[in-house]
């Protein structure tokens, strides 16, 4: 790369806002979420409810819009409903008229008469579209983790690099990284080796107890982008996936770069020895999950929503404020070290180190909520004491329902973690929200 360019990488954020302005976003969105159980019953993973008001896709959506990228496109496949609902609700916003769009691509058998079969094959199926939009960069994204992120450093550092593809890297502690795609990296950050979930991932050089994971980040240069798919969809013995099969045989053949989360990760800078941190979570399973979105009523959380630098964006429900009713000895409405979102009344009821969503009603009658995540519509009746429970929309809790105390009867009636969390659903209590017949 020129001097002068490699310069103005590092100085000007007008060559960074050039580079985002040319590309276009995939957000790979179709996945089950399998591991998540009941909470992917009727949703995407993608669509699941994080943090007391947002969805864990506004996330990467968010990094786009405050990175510059404004043409998105969103790969839909698996019960898409009520993400496809959230979009049209909380990301209408861009103008047309500037060539700025949040598009959903939902599998169609555009190419045949398959359904997506792979995340490549997904990207694939719809090349005809990127096509039409004629974008000089492609970054790919996962919609279905949490993390602050500013792609126009990965994209400048790409371009830099002049690199075919750049793979998005995380340090990980090396007995988690059997859980992802191991990357070895030479001296200038090349990747020269990729093991996809390995049994015996290899360390990082000089770091012998962590390994360097894929995020499921990925910047192509176009051209590259279509040829590899193309000839990737050509191959039948292939399963059609970027971790499984393009970035394998991409690396001993093209220049694939790894770039460091660190360089571009966004953090809030409120002080303490983890003030700089970067923050990533893959909320795949109900423990990840609870502890995620509980970690953020601490003080001083890991992931700091209220950075106004970074907004998280998402569809603003019309509510009126949280309310706390009653001031008497014995019954007291109050929250303490929690976070409590707009529509919710606690009426008399104790709510400690607690997050909970929109519309939630905590009636009193010594109800106590503990360490809990109680998502959007849920109803609490009097005398429930409930402990390090997530509790699905729209359930009602009947009066006098004790969880968290008995891990054995927990396990009988509901969903239970083999770390102690236990997952309520309407269904796991006779409530039929969703009808097919």
């Amino acid at each position: 790369m020129p001097e002068a360019v490699s310069a103005s990488v590092a100085n000007s954020p007008r060559f960074v806002s050039n580079l985002t302005k040319n590309t276009l976003a995939l957000v790979l969105a179709g996945g089950r979420g399998s591991r998540l159980g009941p909470l992917t019953d009727w949703r995407a993973k993608p669509a699941v409810p994080f943090g007391g008001k947002f969805r864990i896709i506004d996330f990467c959506l968010s990094n786009c819009i405050n990175s510059g990228i404004r043409r998105v496109g969103v790969l839909t496949q698996y019960k898409a409903h009520s993400l496809i609902r959230h979009l049209q609700l909380g990301w209408g916003f861009l103008r047309g008229e500037f060539s700025e769009f949040i598009e959903i691509l939902p599998a169609q058998q555009r190419m045949n008469t398959g359904w997506y079969k792979g995340t490549a094959d997904a990207i694939f199926q719809n090349i005809d579209i990127l096509r039409a939009h004629r974008p000089r960069y492609v970054i790919v994204l996962a919609g279905d983790h949490i993390y602050r992120m500013d792609y126009g450093q990965m994209l400048a550092e790409h371009v830099q690099s002049q690199a075919d593809m750049s793979v998005a890297c995380i340090e990980v502690p090396l007995h988690e990284a059997r859980a992802f795609g191991v990357m070895t990296v030479n001296h200038e950050d090349r990747i020269v080796g990729f093991a996809e979930k390995p049994a015996d991932p290899s360390p990082l050089p000089g770091h012998p107890e962590k390994a360097l994971a894929s995020m499921g980040i990925y910047v192509f240069n176009t051209d590259f982008l279509y040829e590899q798919l193309i000839r990737d969809a050509d191959d039948r013995h292939s399963e059609h996936d970027f971790g499984k099969d393009l970035i394998p045989y991409m690396v001993s053949r093209y220049r694939v770069m790894a770039h460091r989360f660190r360089h571009s990760c966004v953090t809030s800078g409120l002080g303490g020895s983890d003030s700089h941190r970067c923050y990533w979570r893959d909320v795949g399973t109900i423990d990840a999950y609870w502890a995620a979105n509980i970690d953020l009523v601490h003080v001083t959380p890991d992931l700091d929503l209220y950075d106004s630098r970074w907004p998280i964006w998402t569809y603003q429900e019309q509510l009126p404020p949280a309310k706390f009713v009653f001031d008497d000895d014995g019954r007291r409405g109050m929250a303490l070290d929690s976070i409590v979102s707009g529509g919710c009344i606690i009426s008399g009821a104790t709510v400690r180190r607690s997050l909970l969503f929109s519309n939630v009603r905590v009636n009193d009658g010594h109800t106590l909520v503990e360490d809990s995540v109680i998502l959007p519509n849920v109803r609490l009746g009097e005398g429930t004491r409930l402990r390090k429970v997530v509790v699905d929309k729209g359930a009602i809790i009947p009066a006098g329902l004790v969880v968290g105390e008995d891990p054995e009867e927990d396990a009988r009636r509901f969903h239970r973690t083999p770390n102690g969390v236990t997952l309520i659903t309407p269904e796991s209590l006779g409530q039929q929200l969703h009808f097919v017949r």
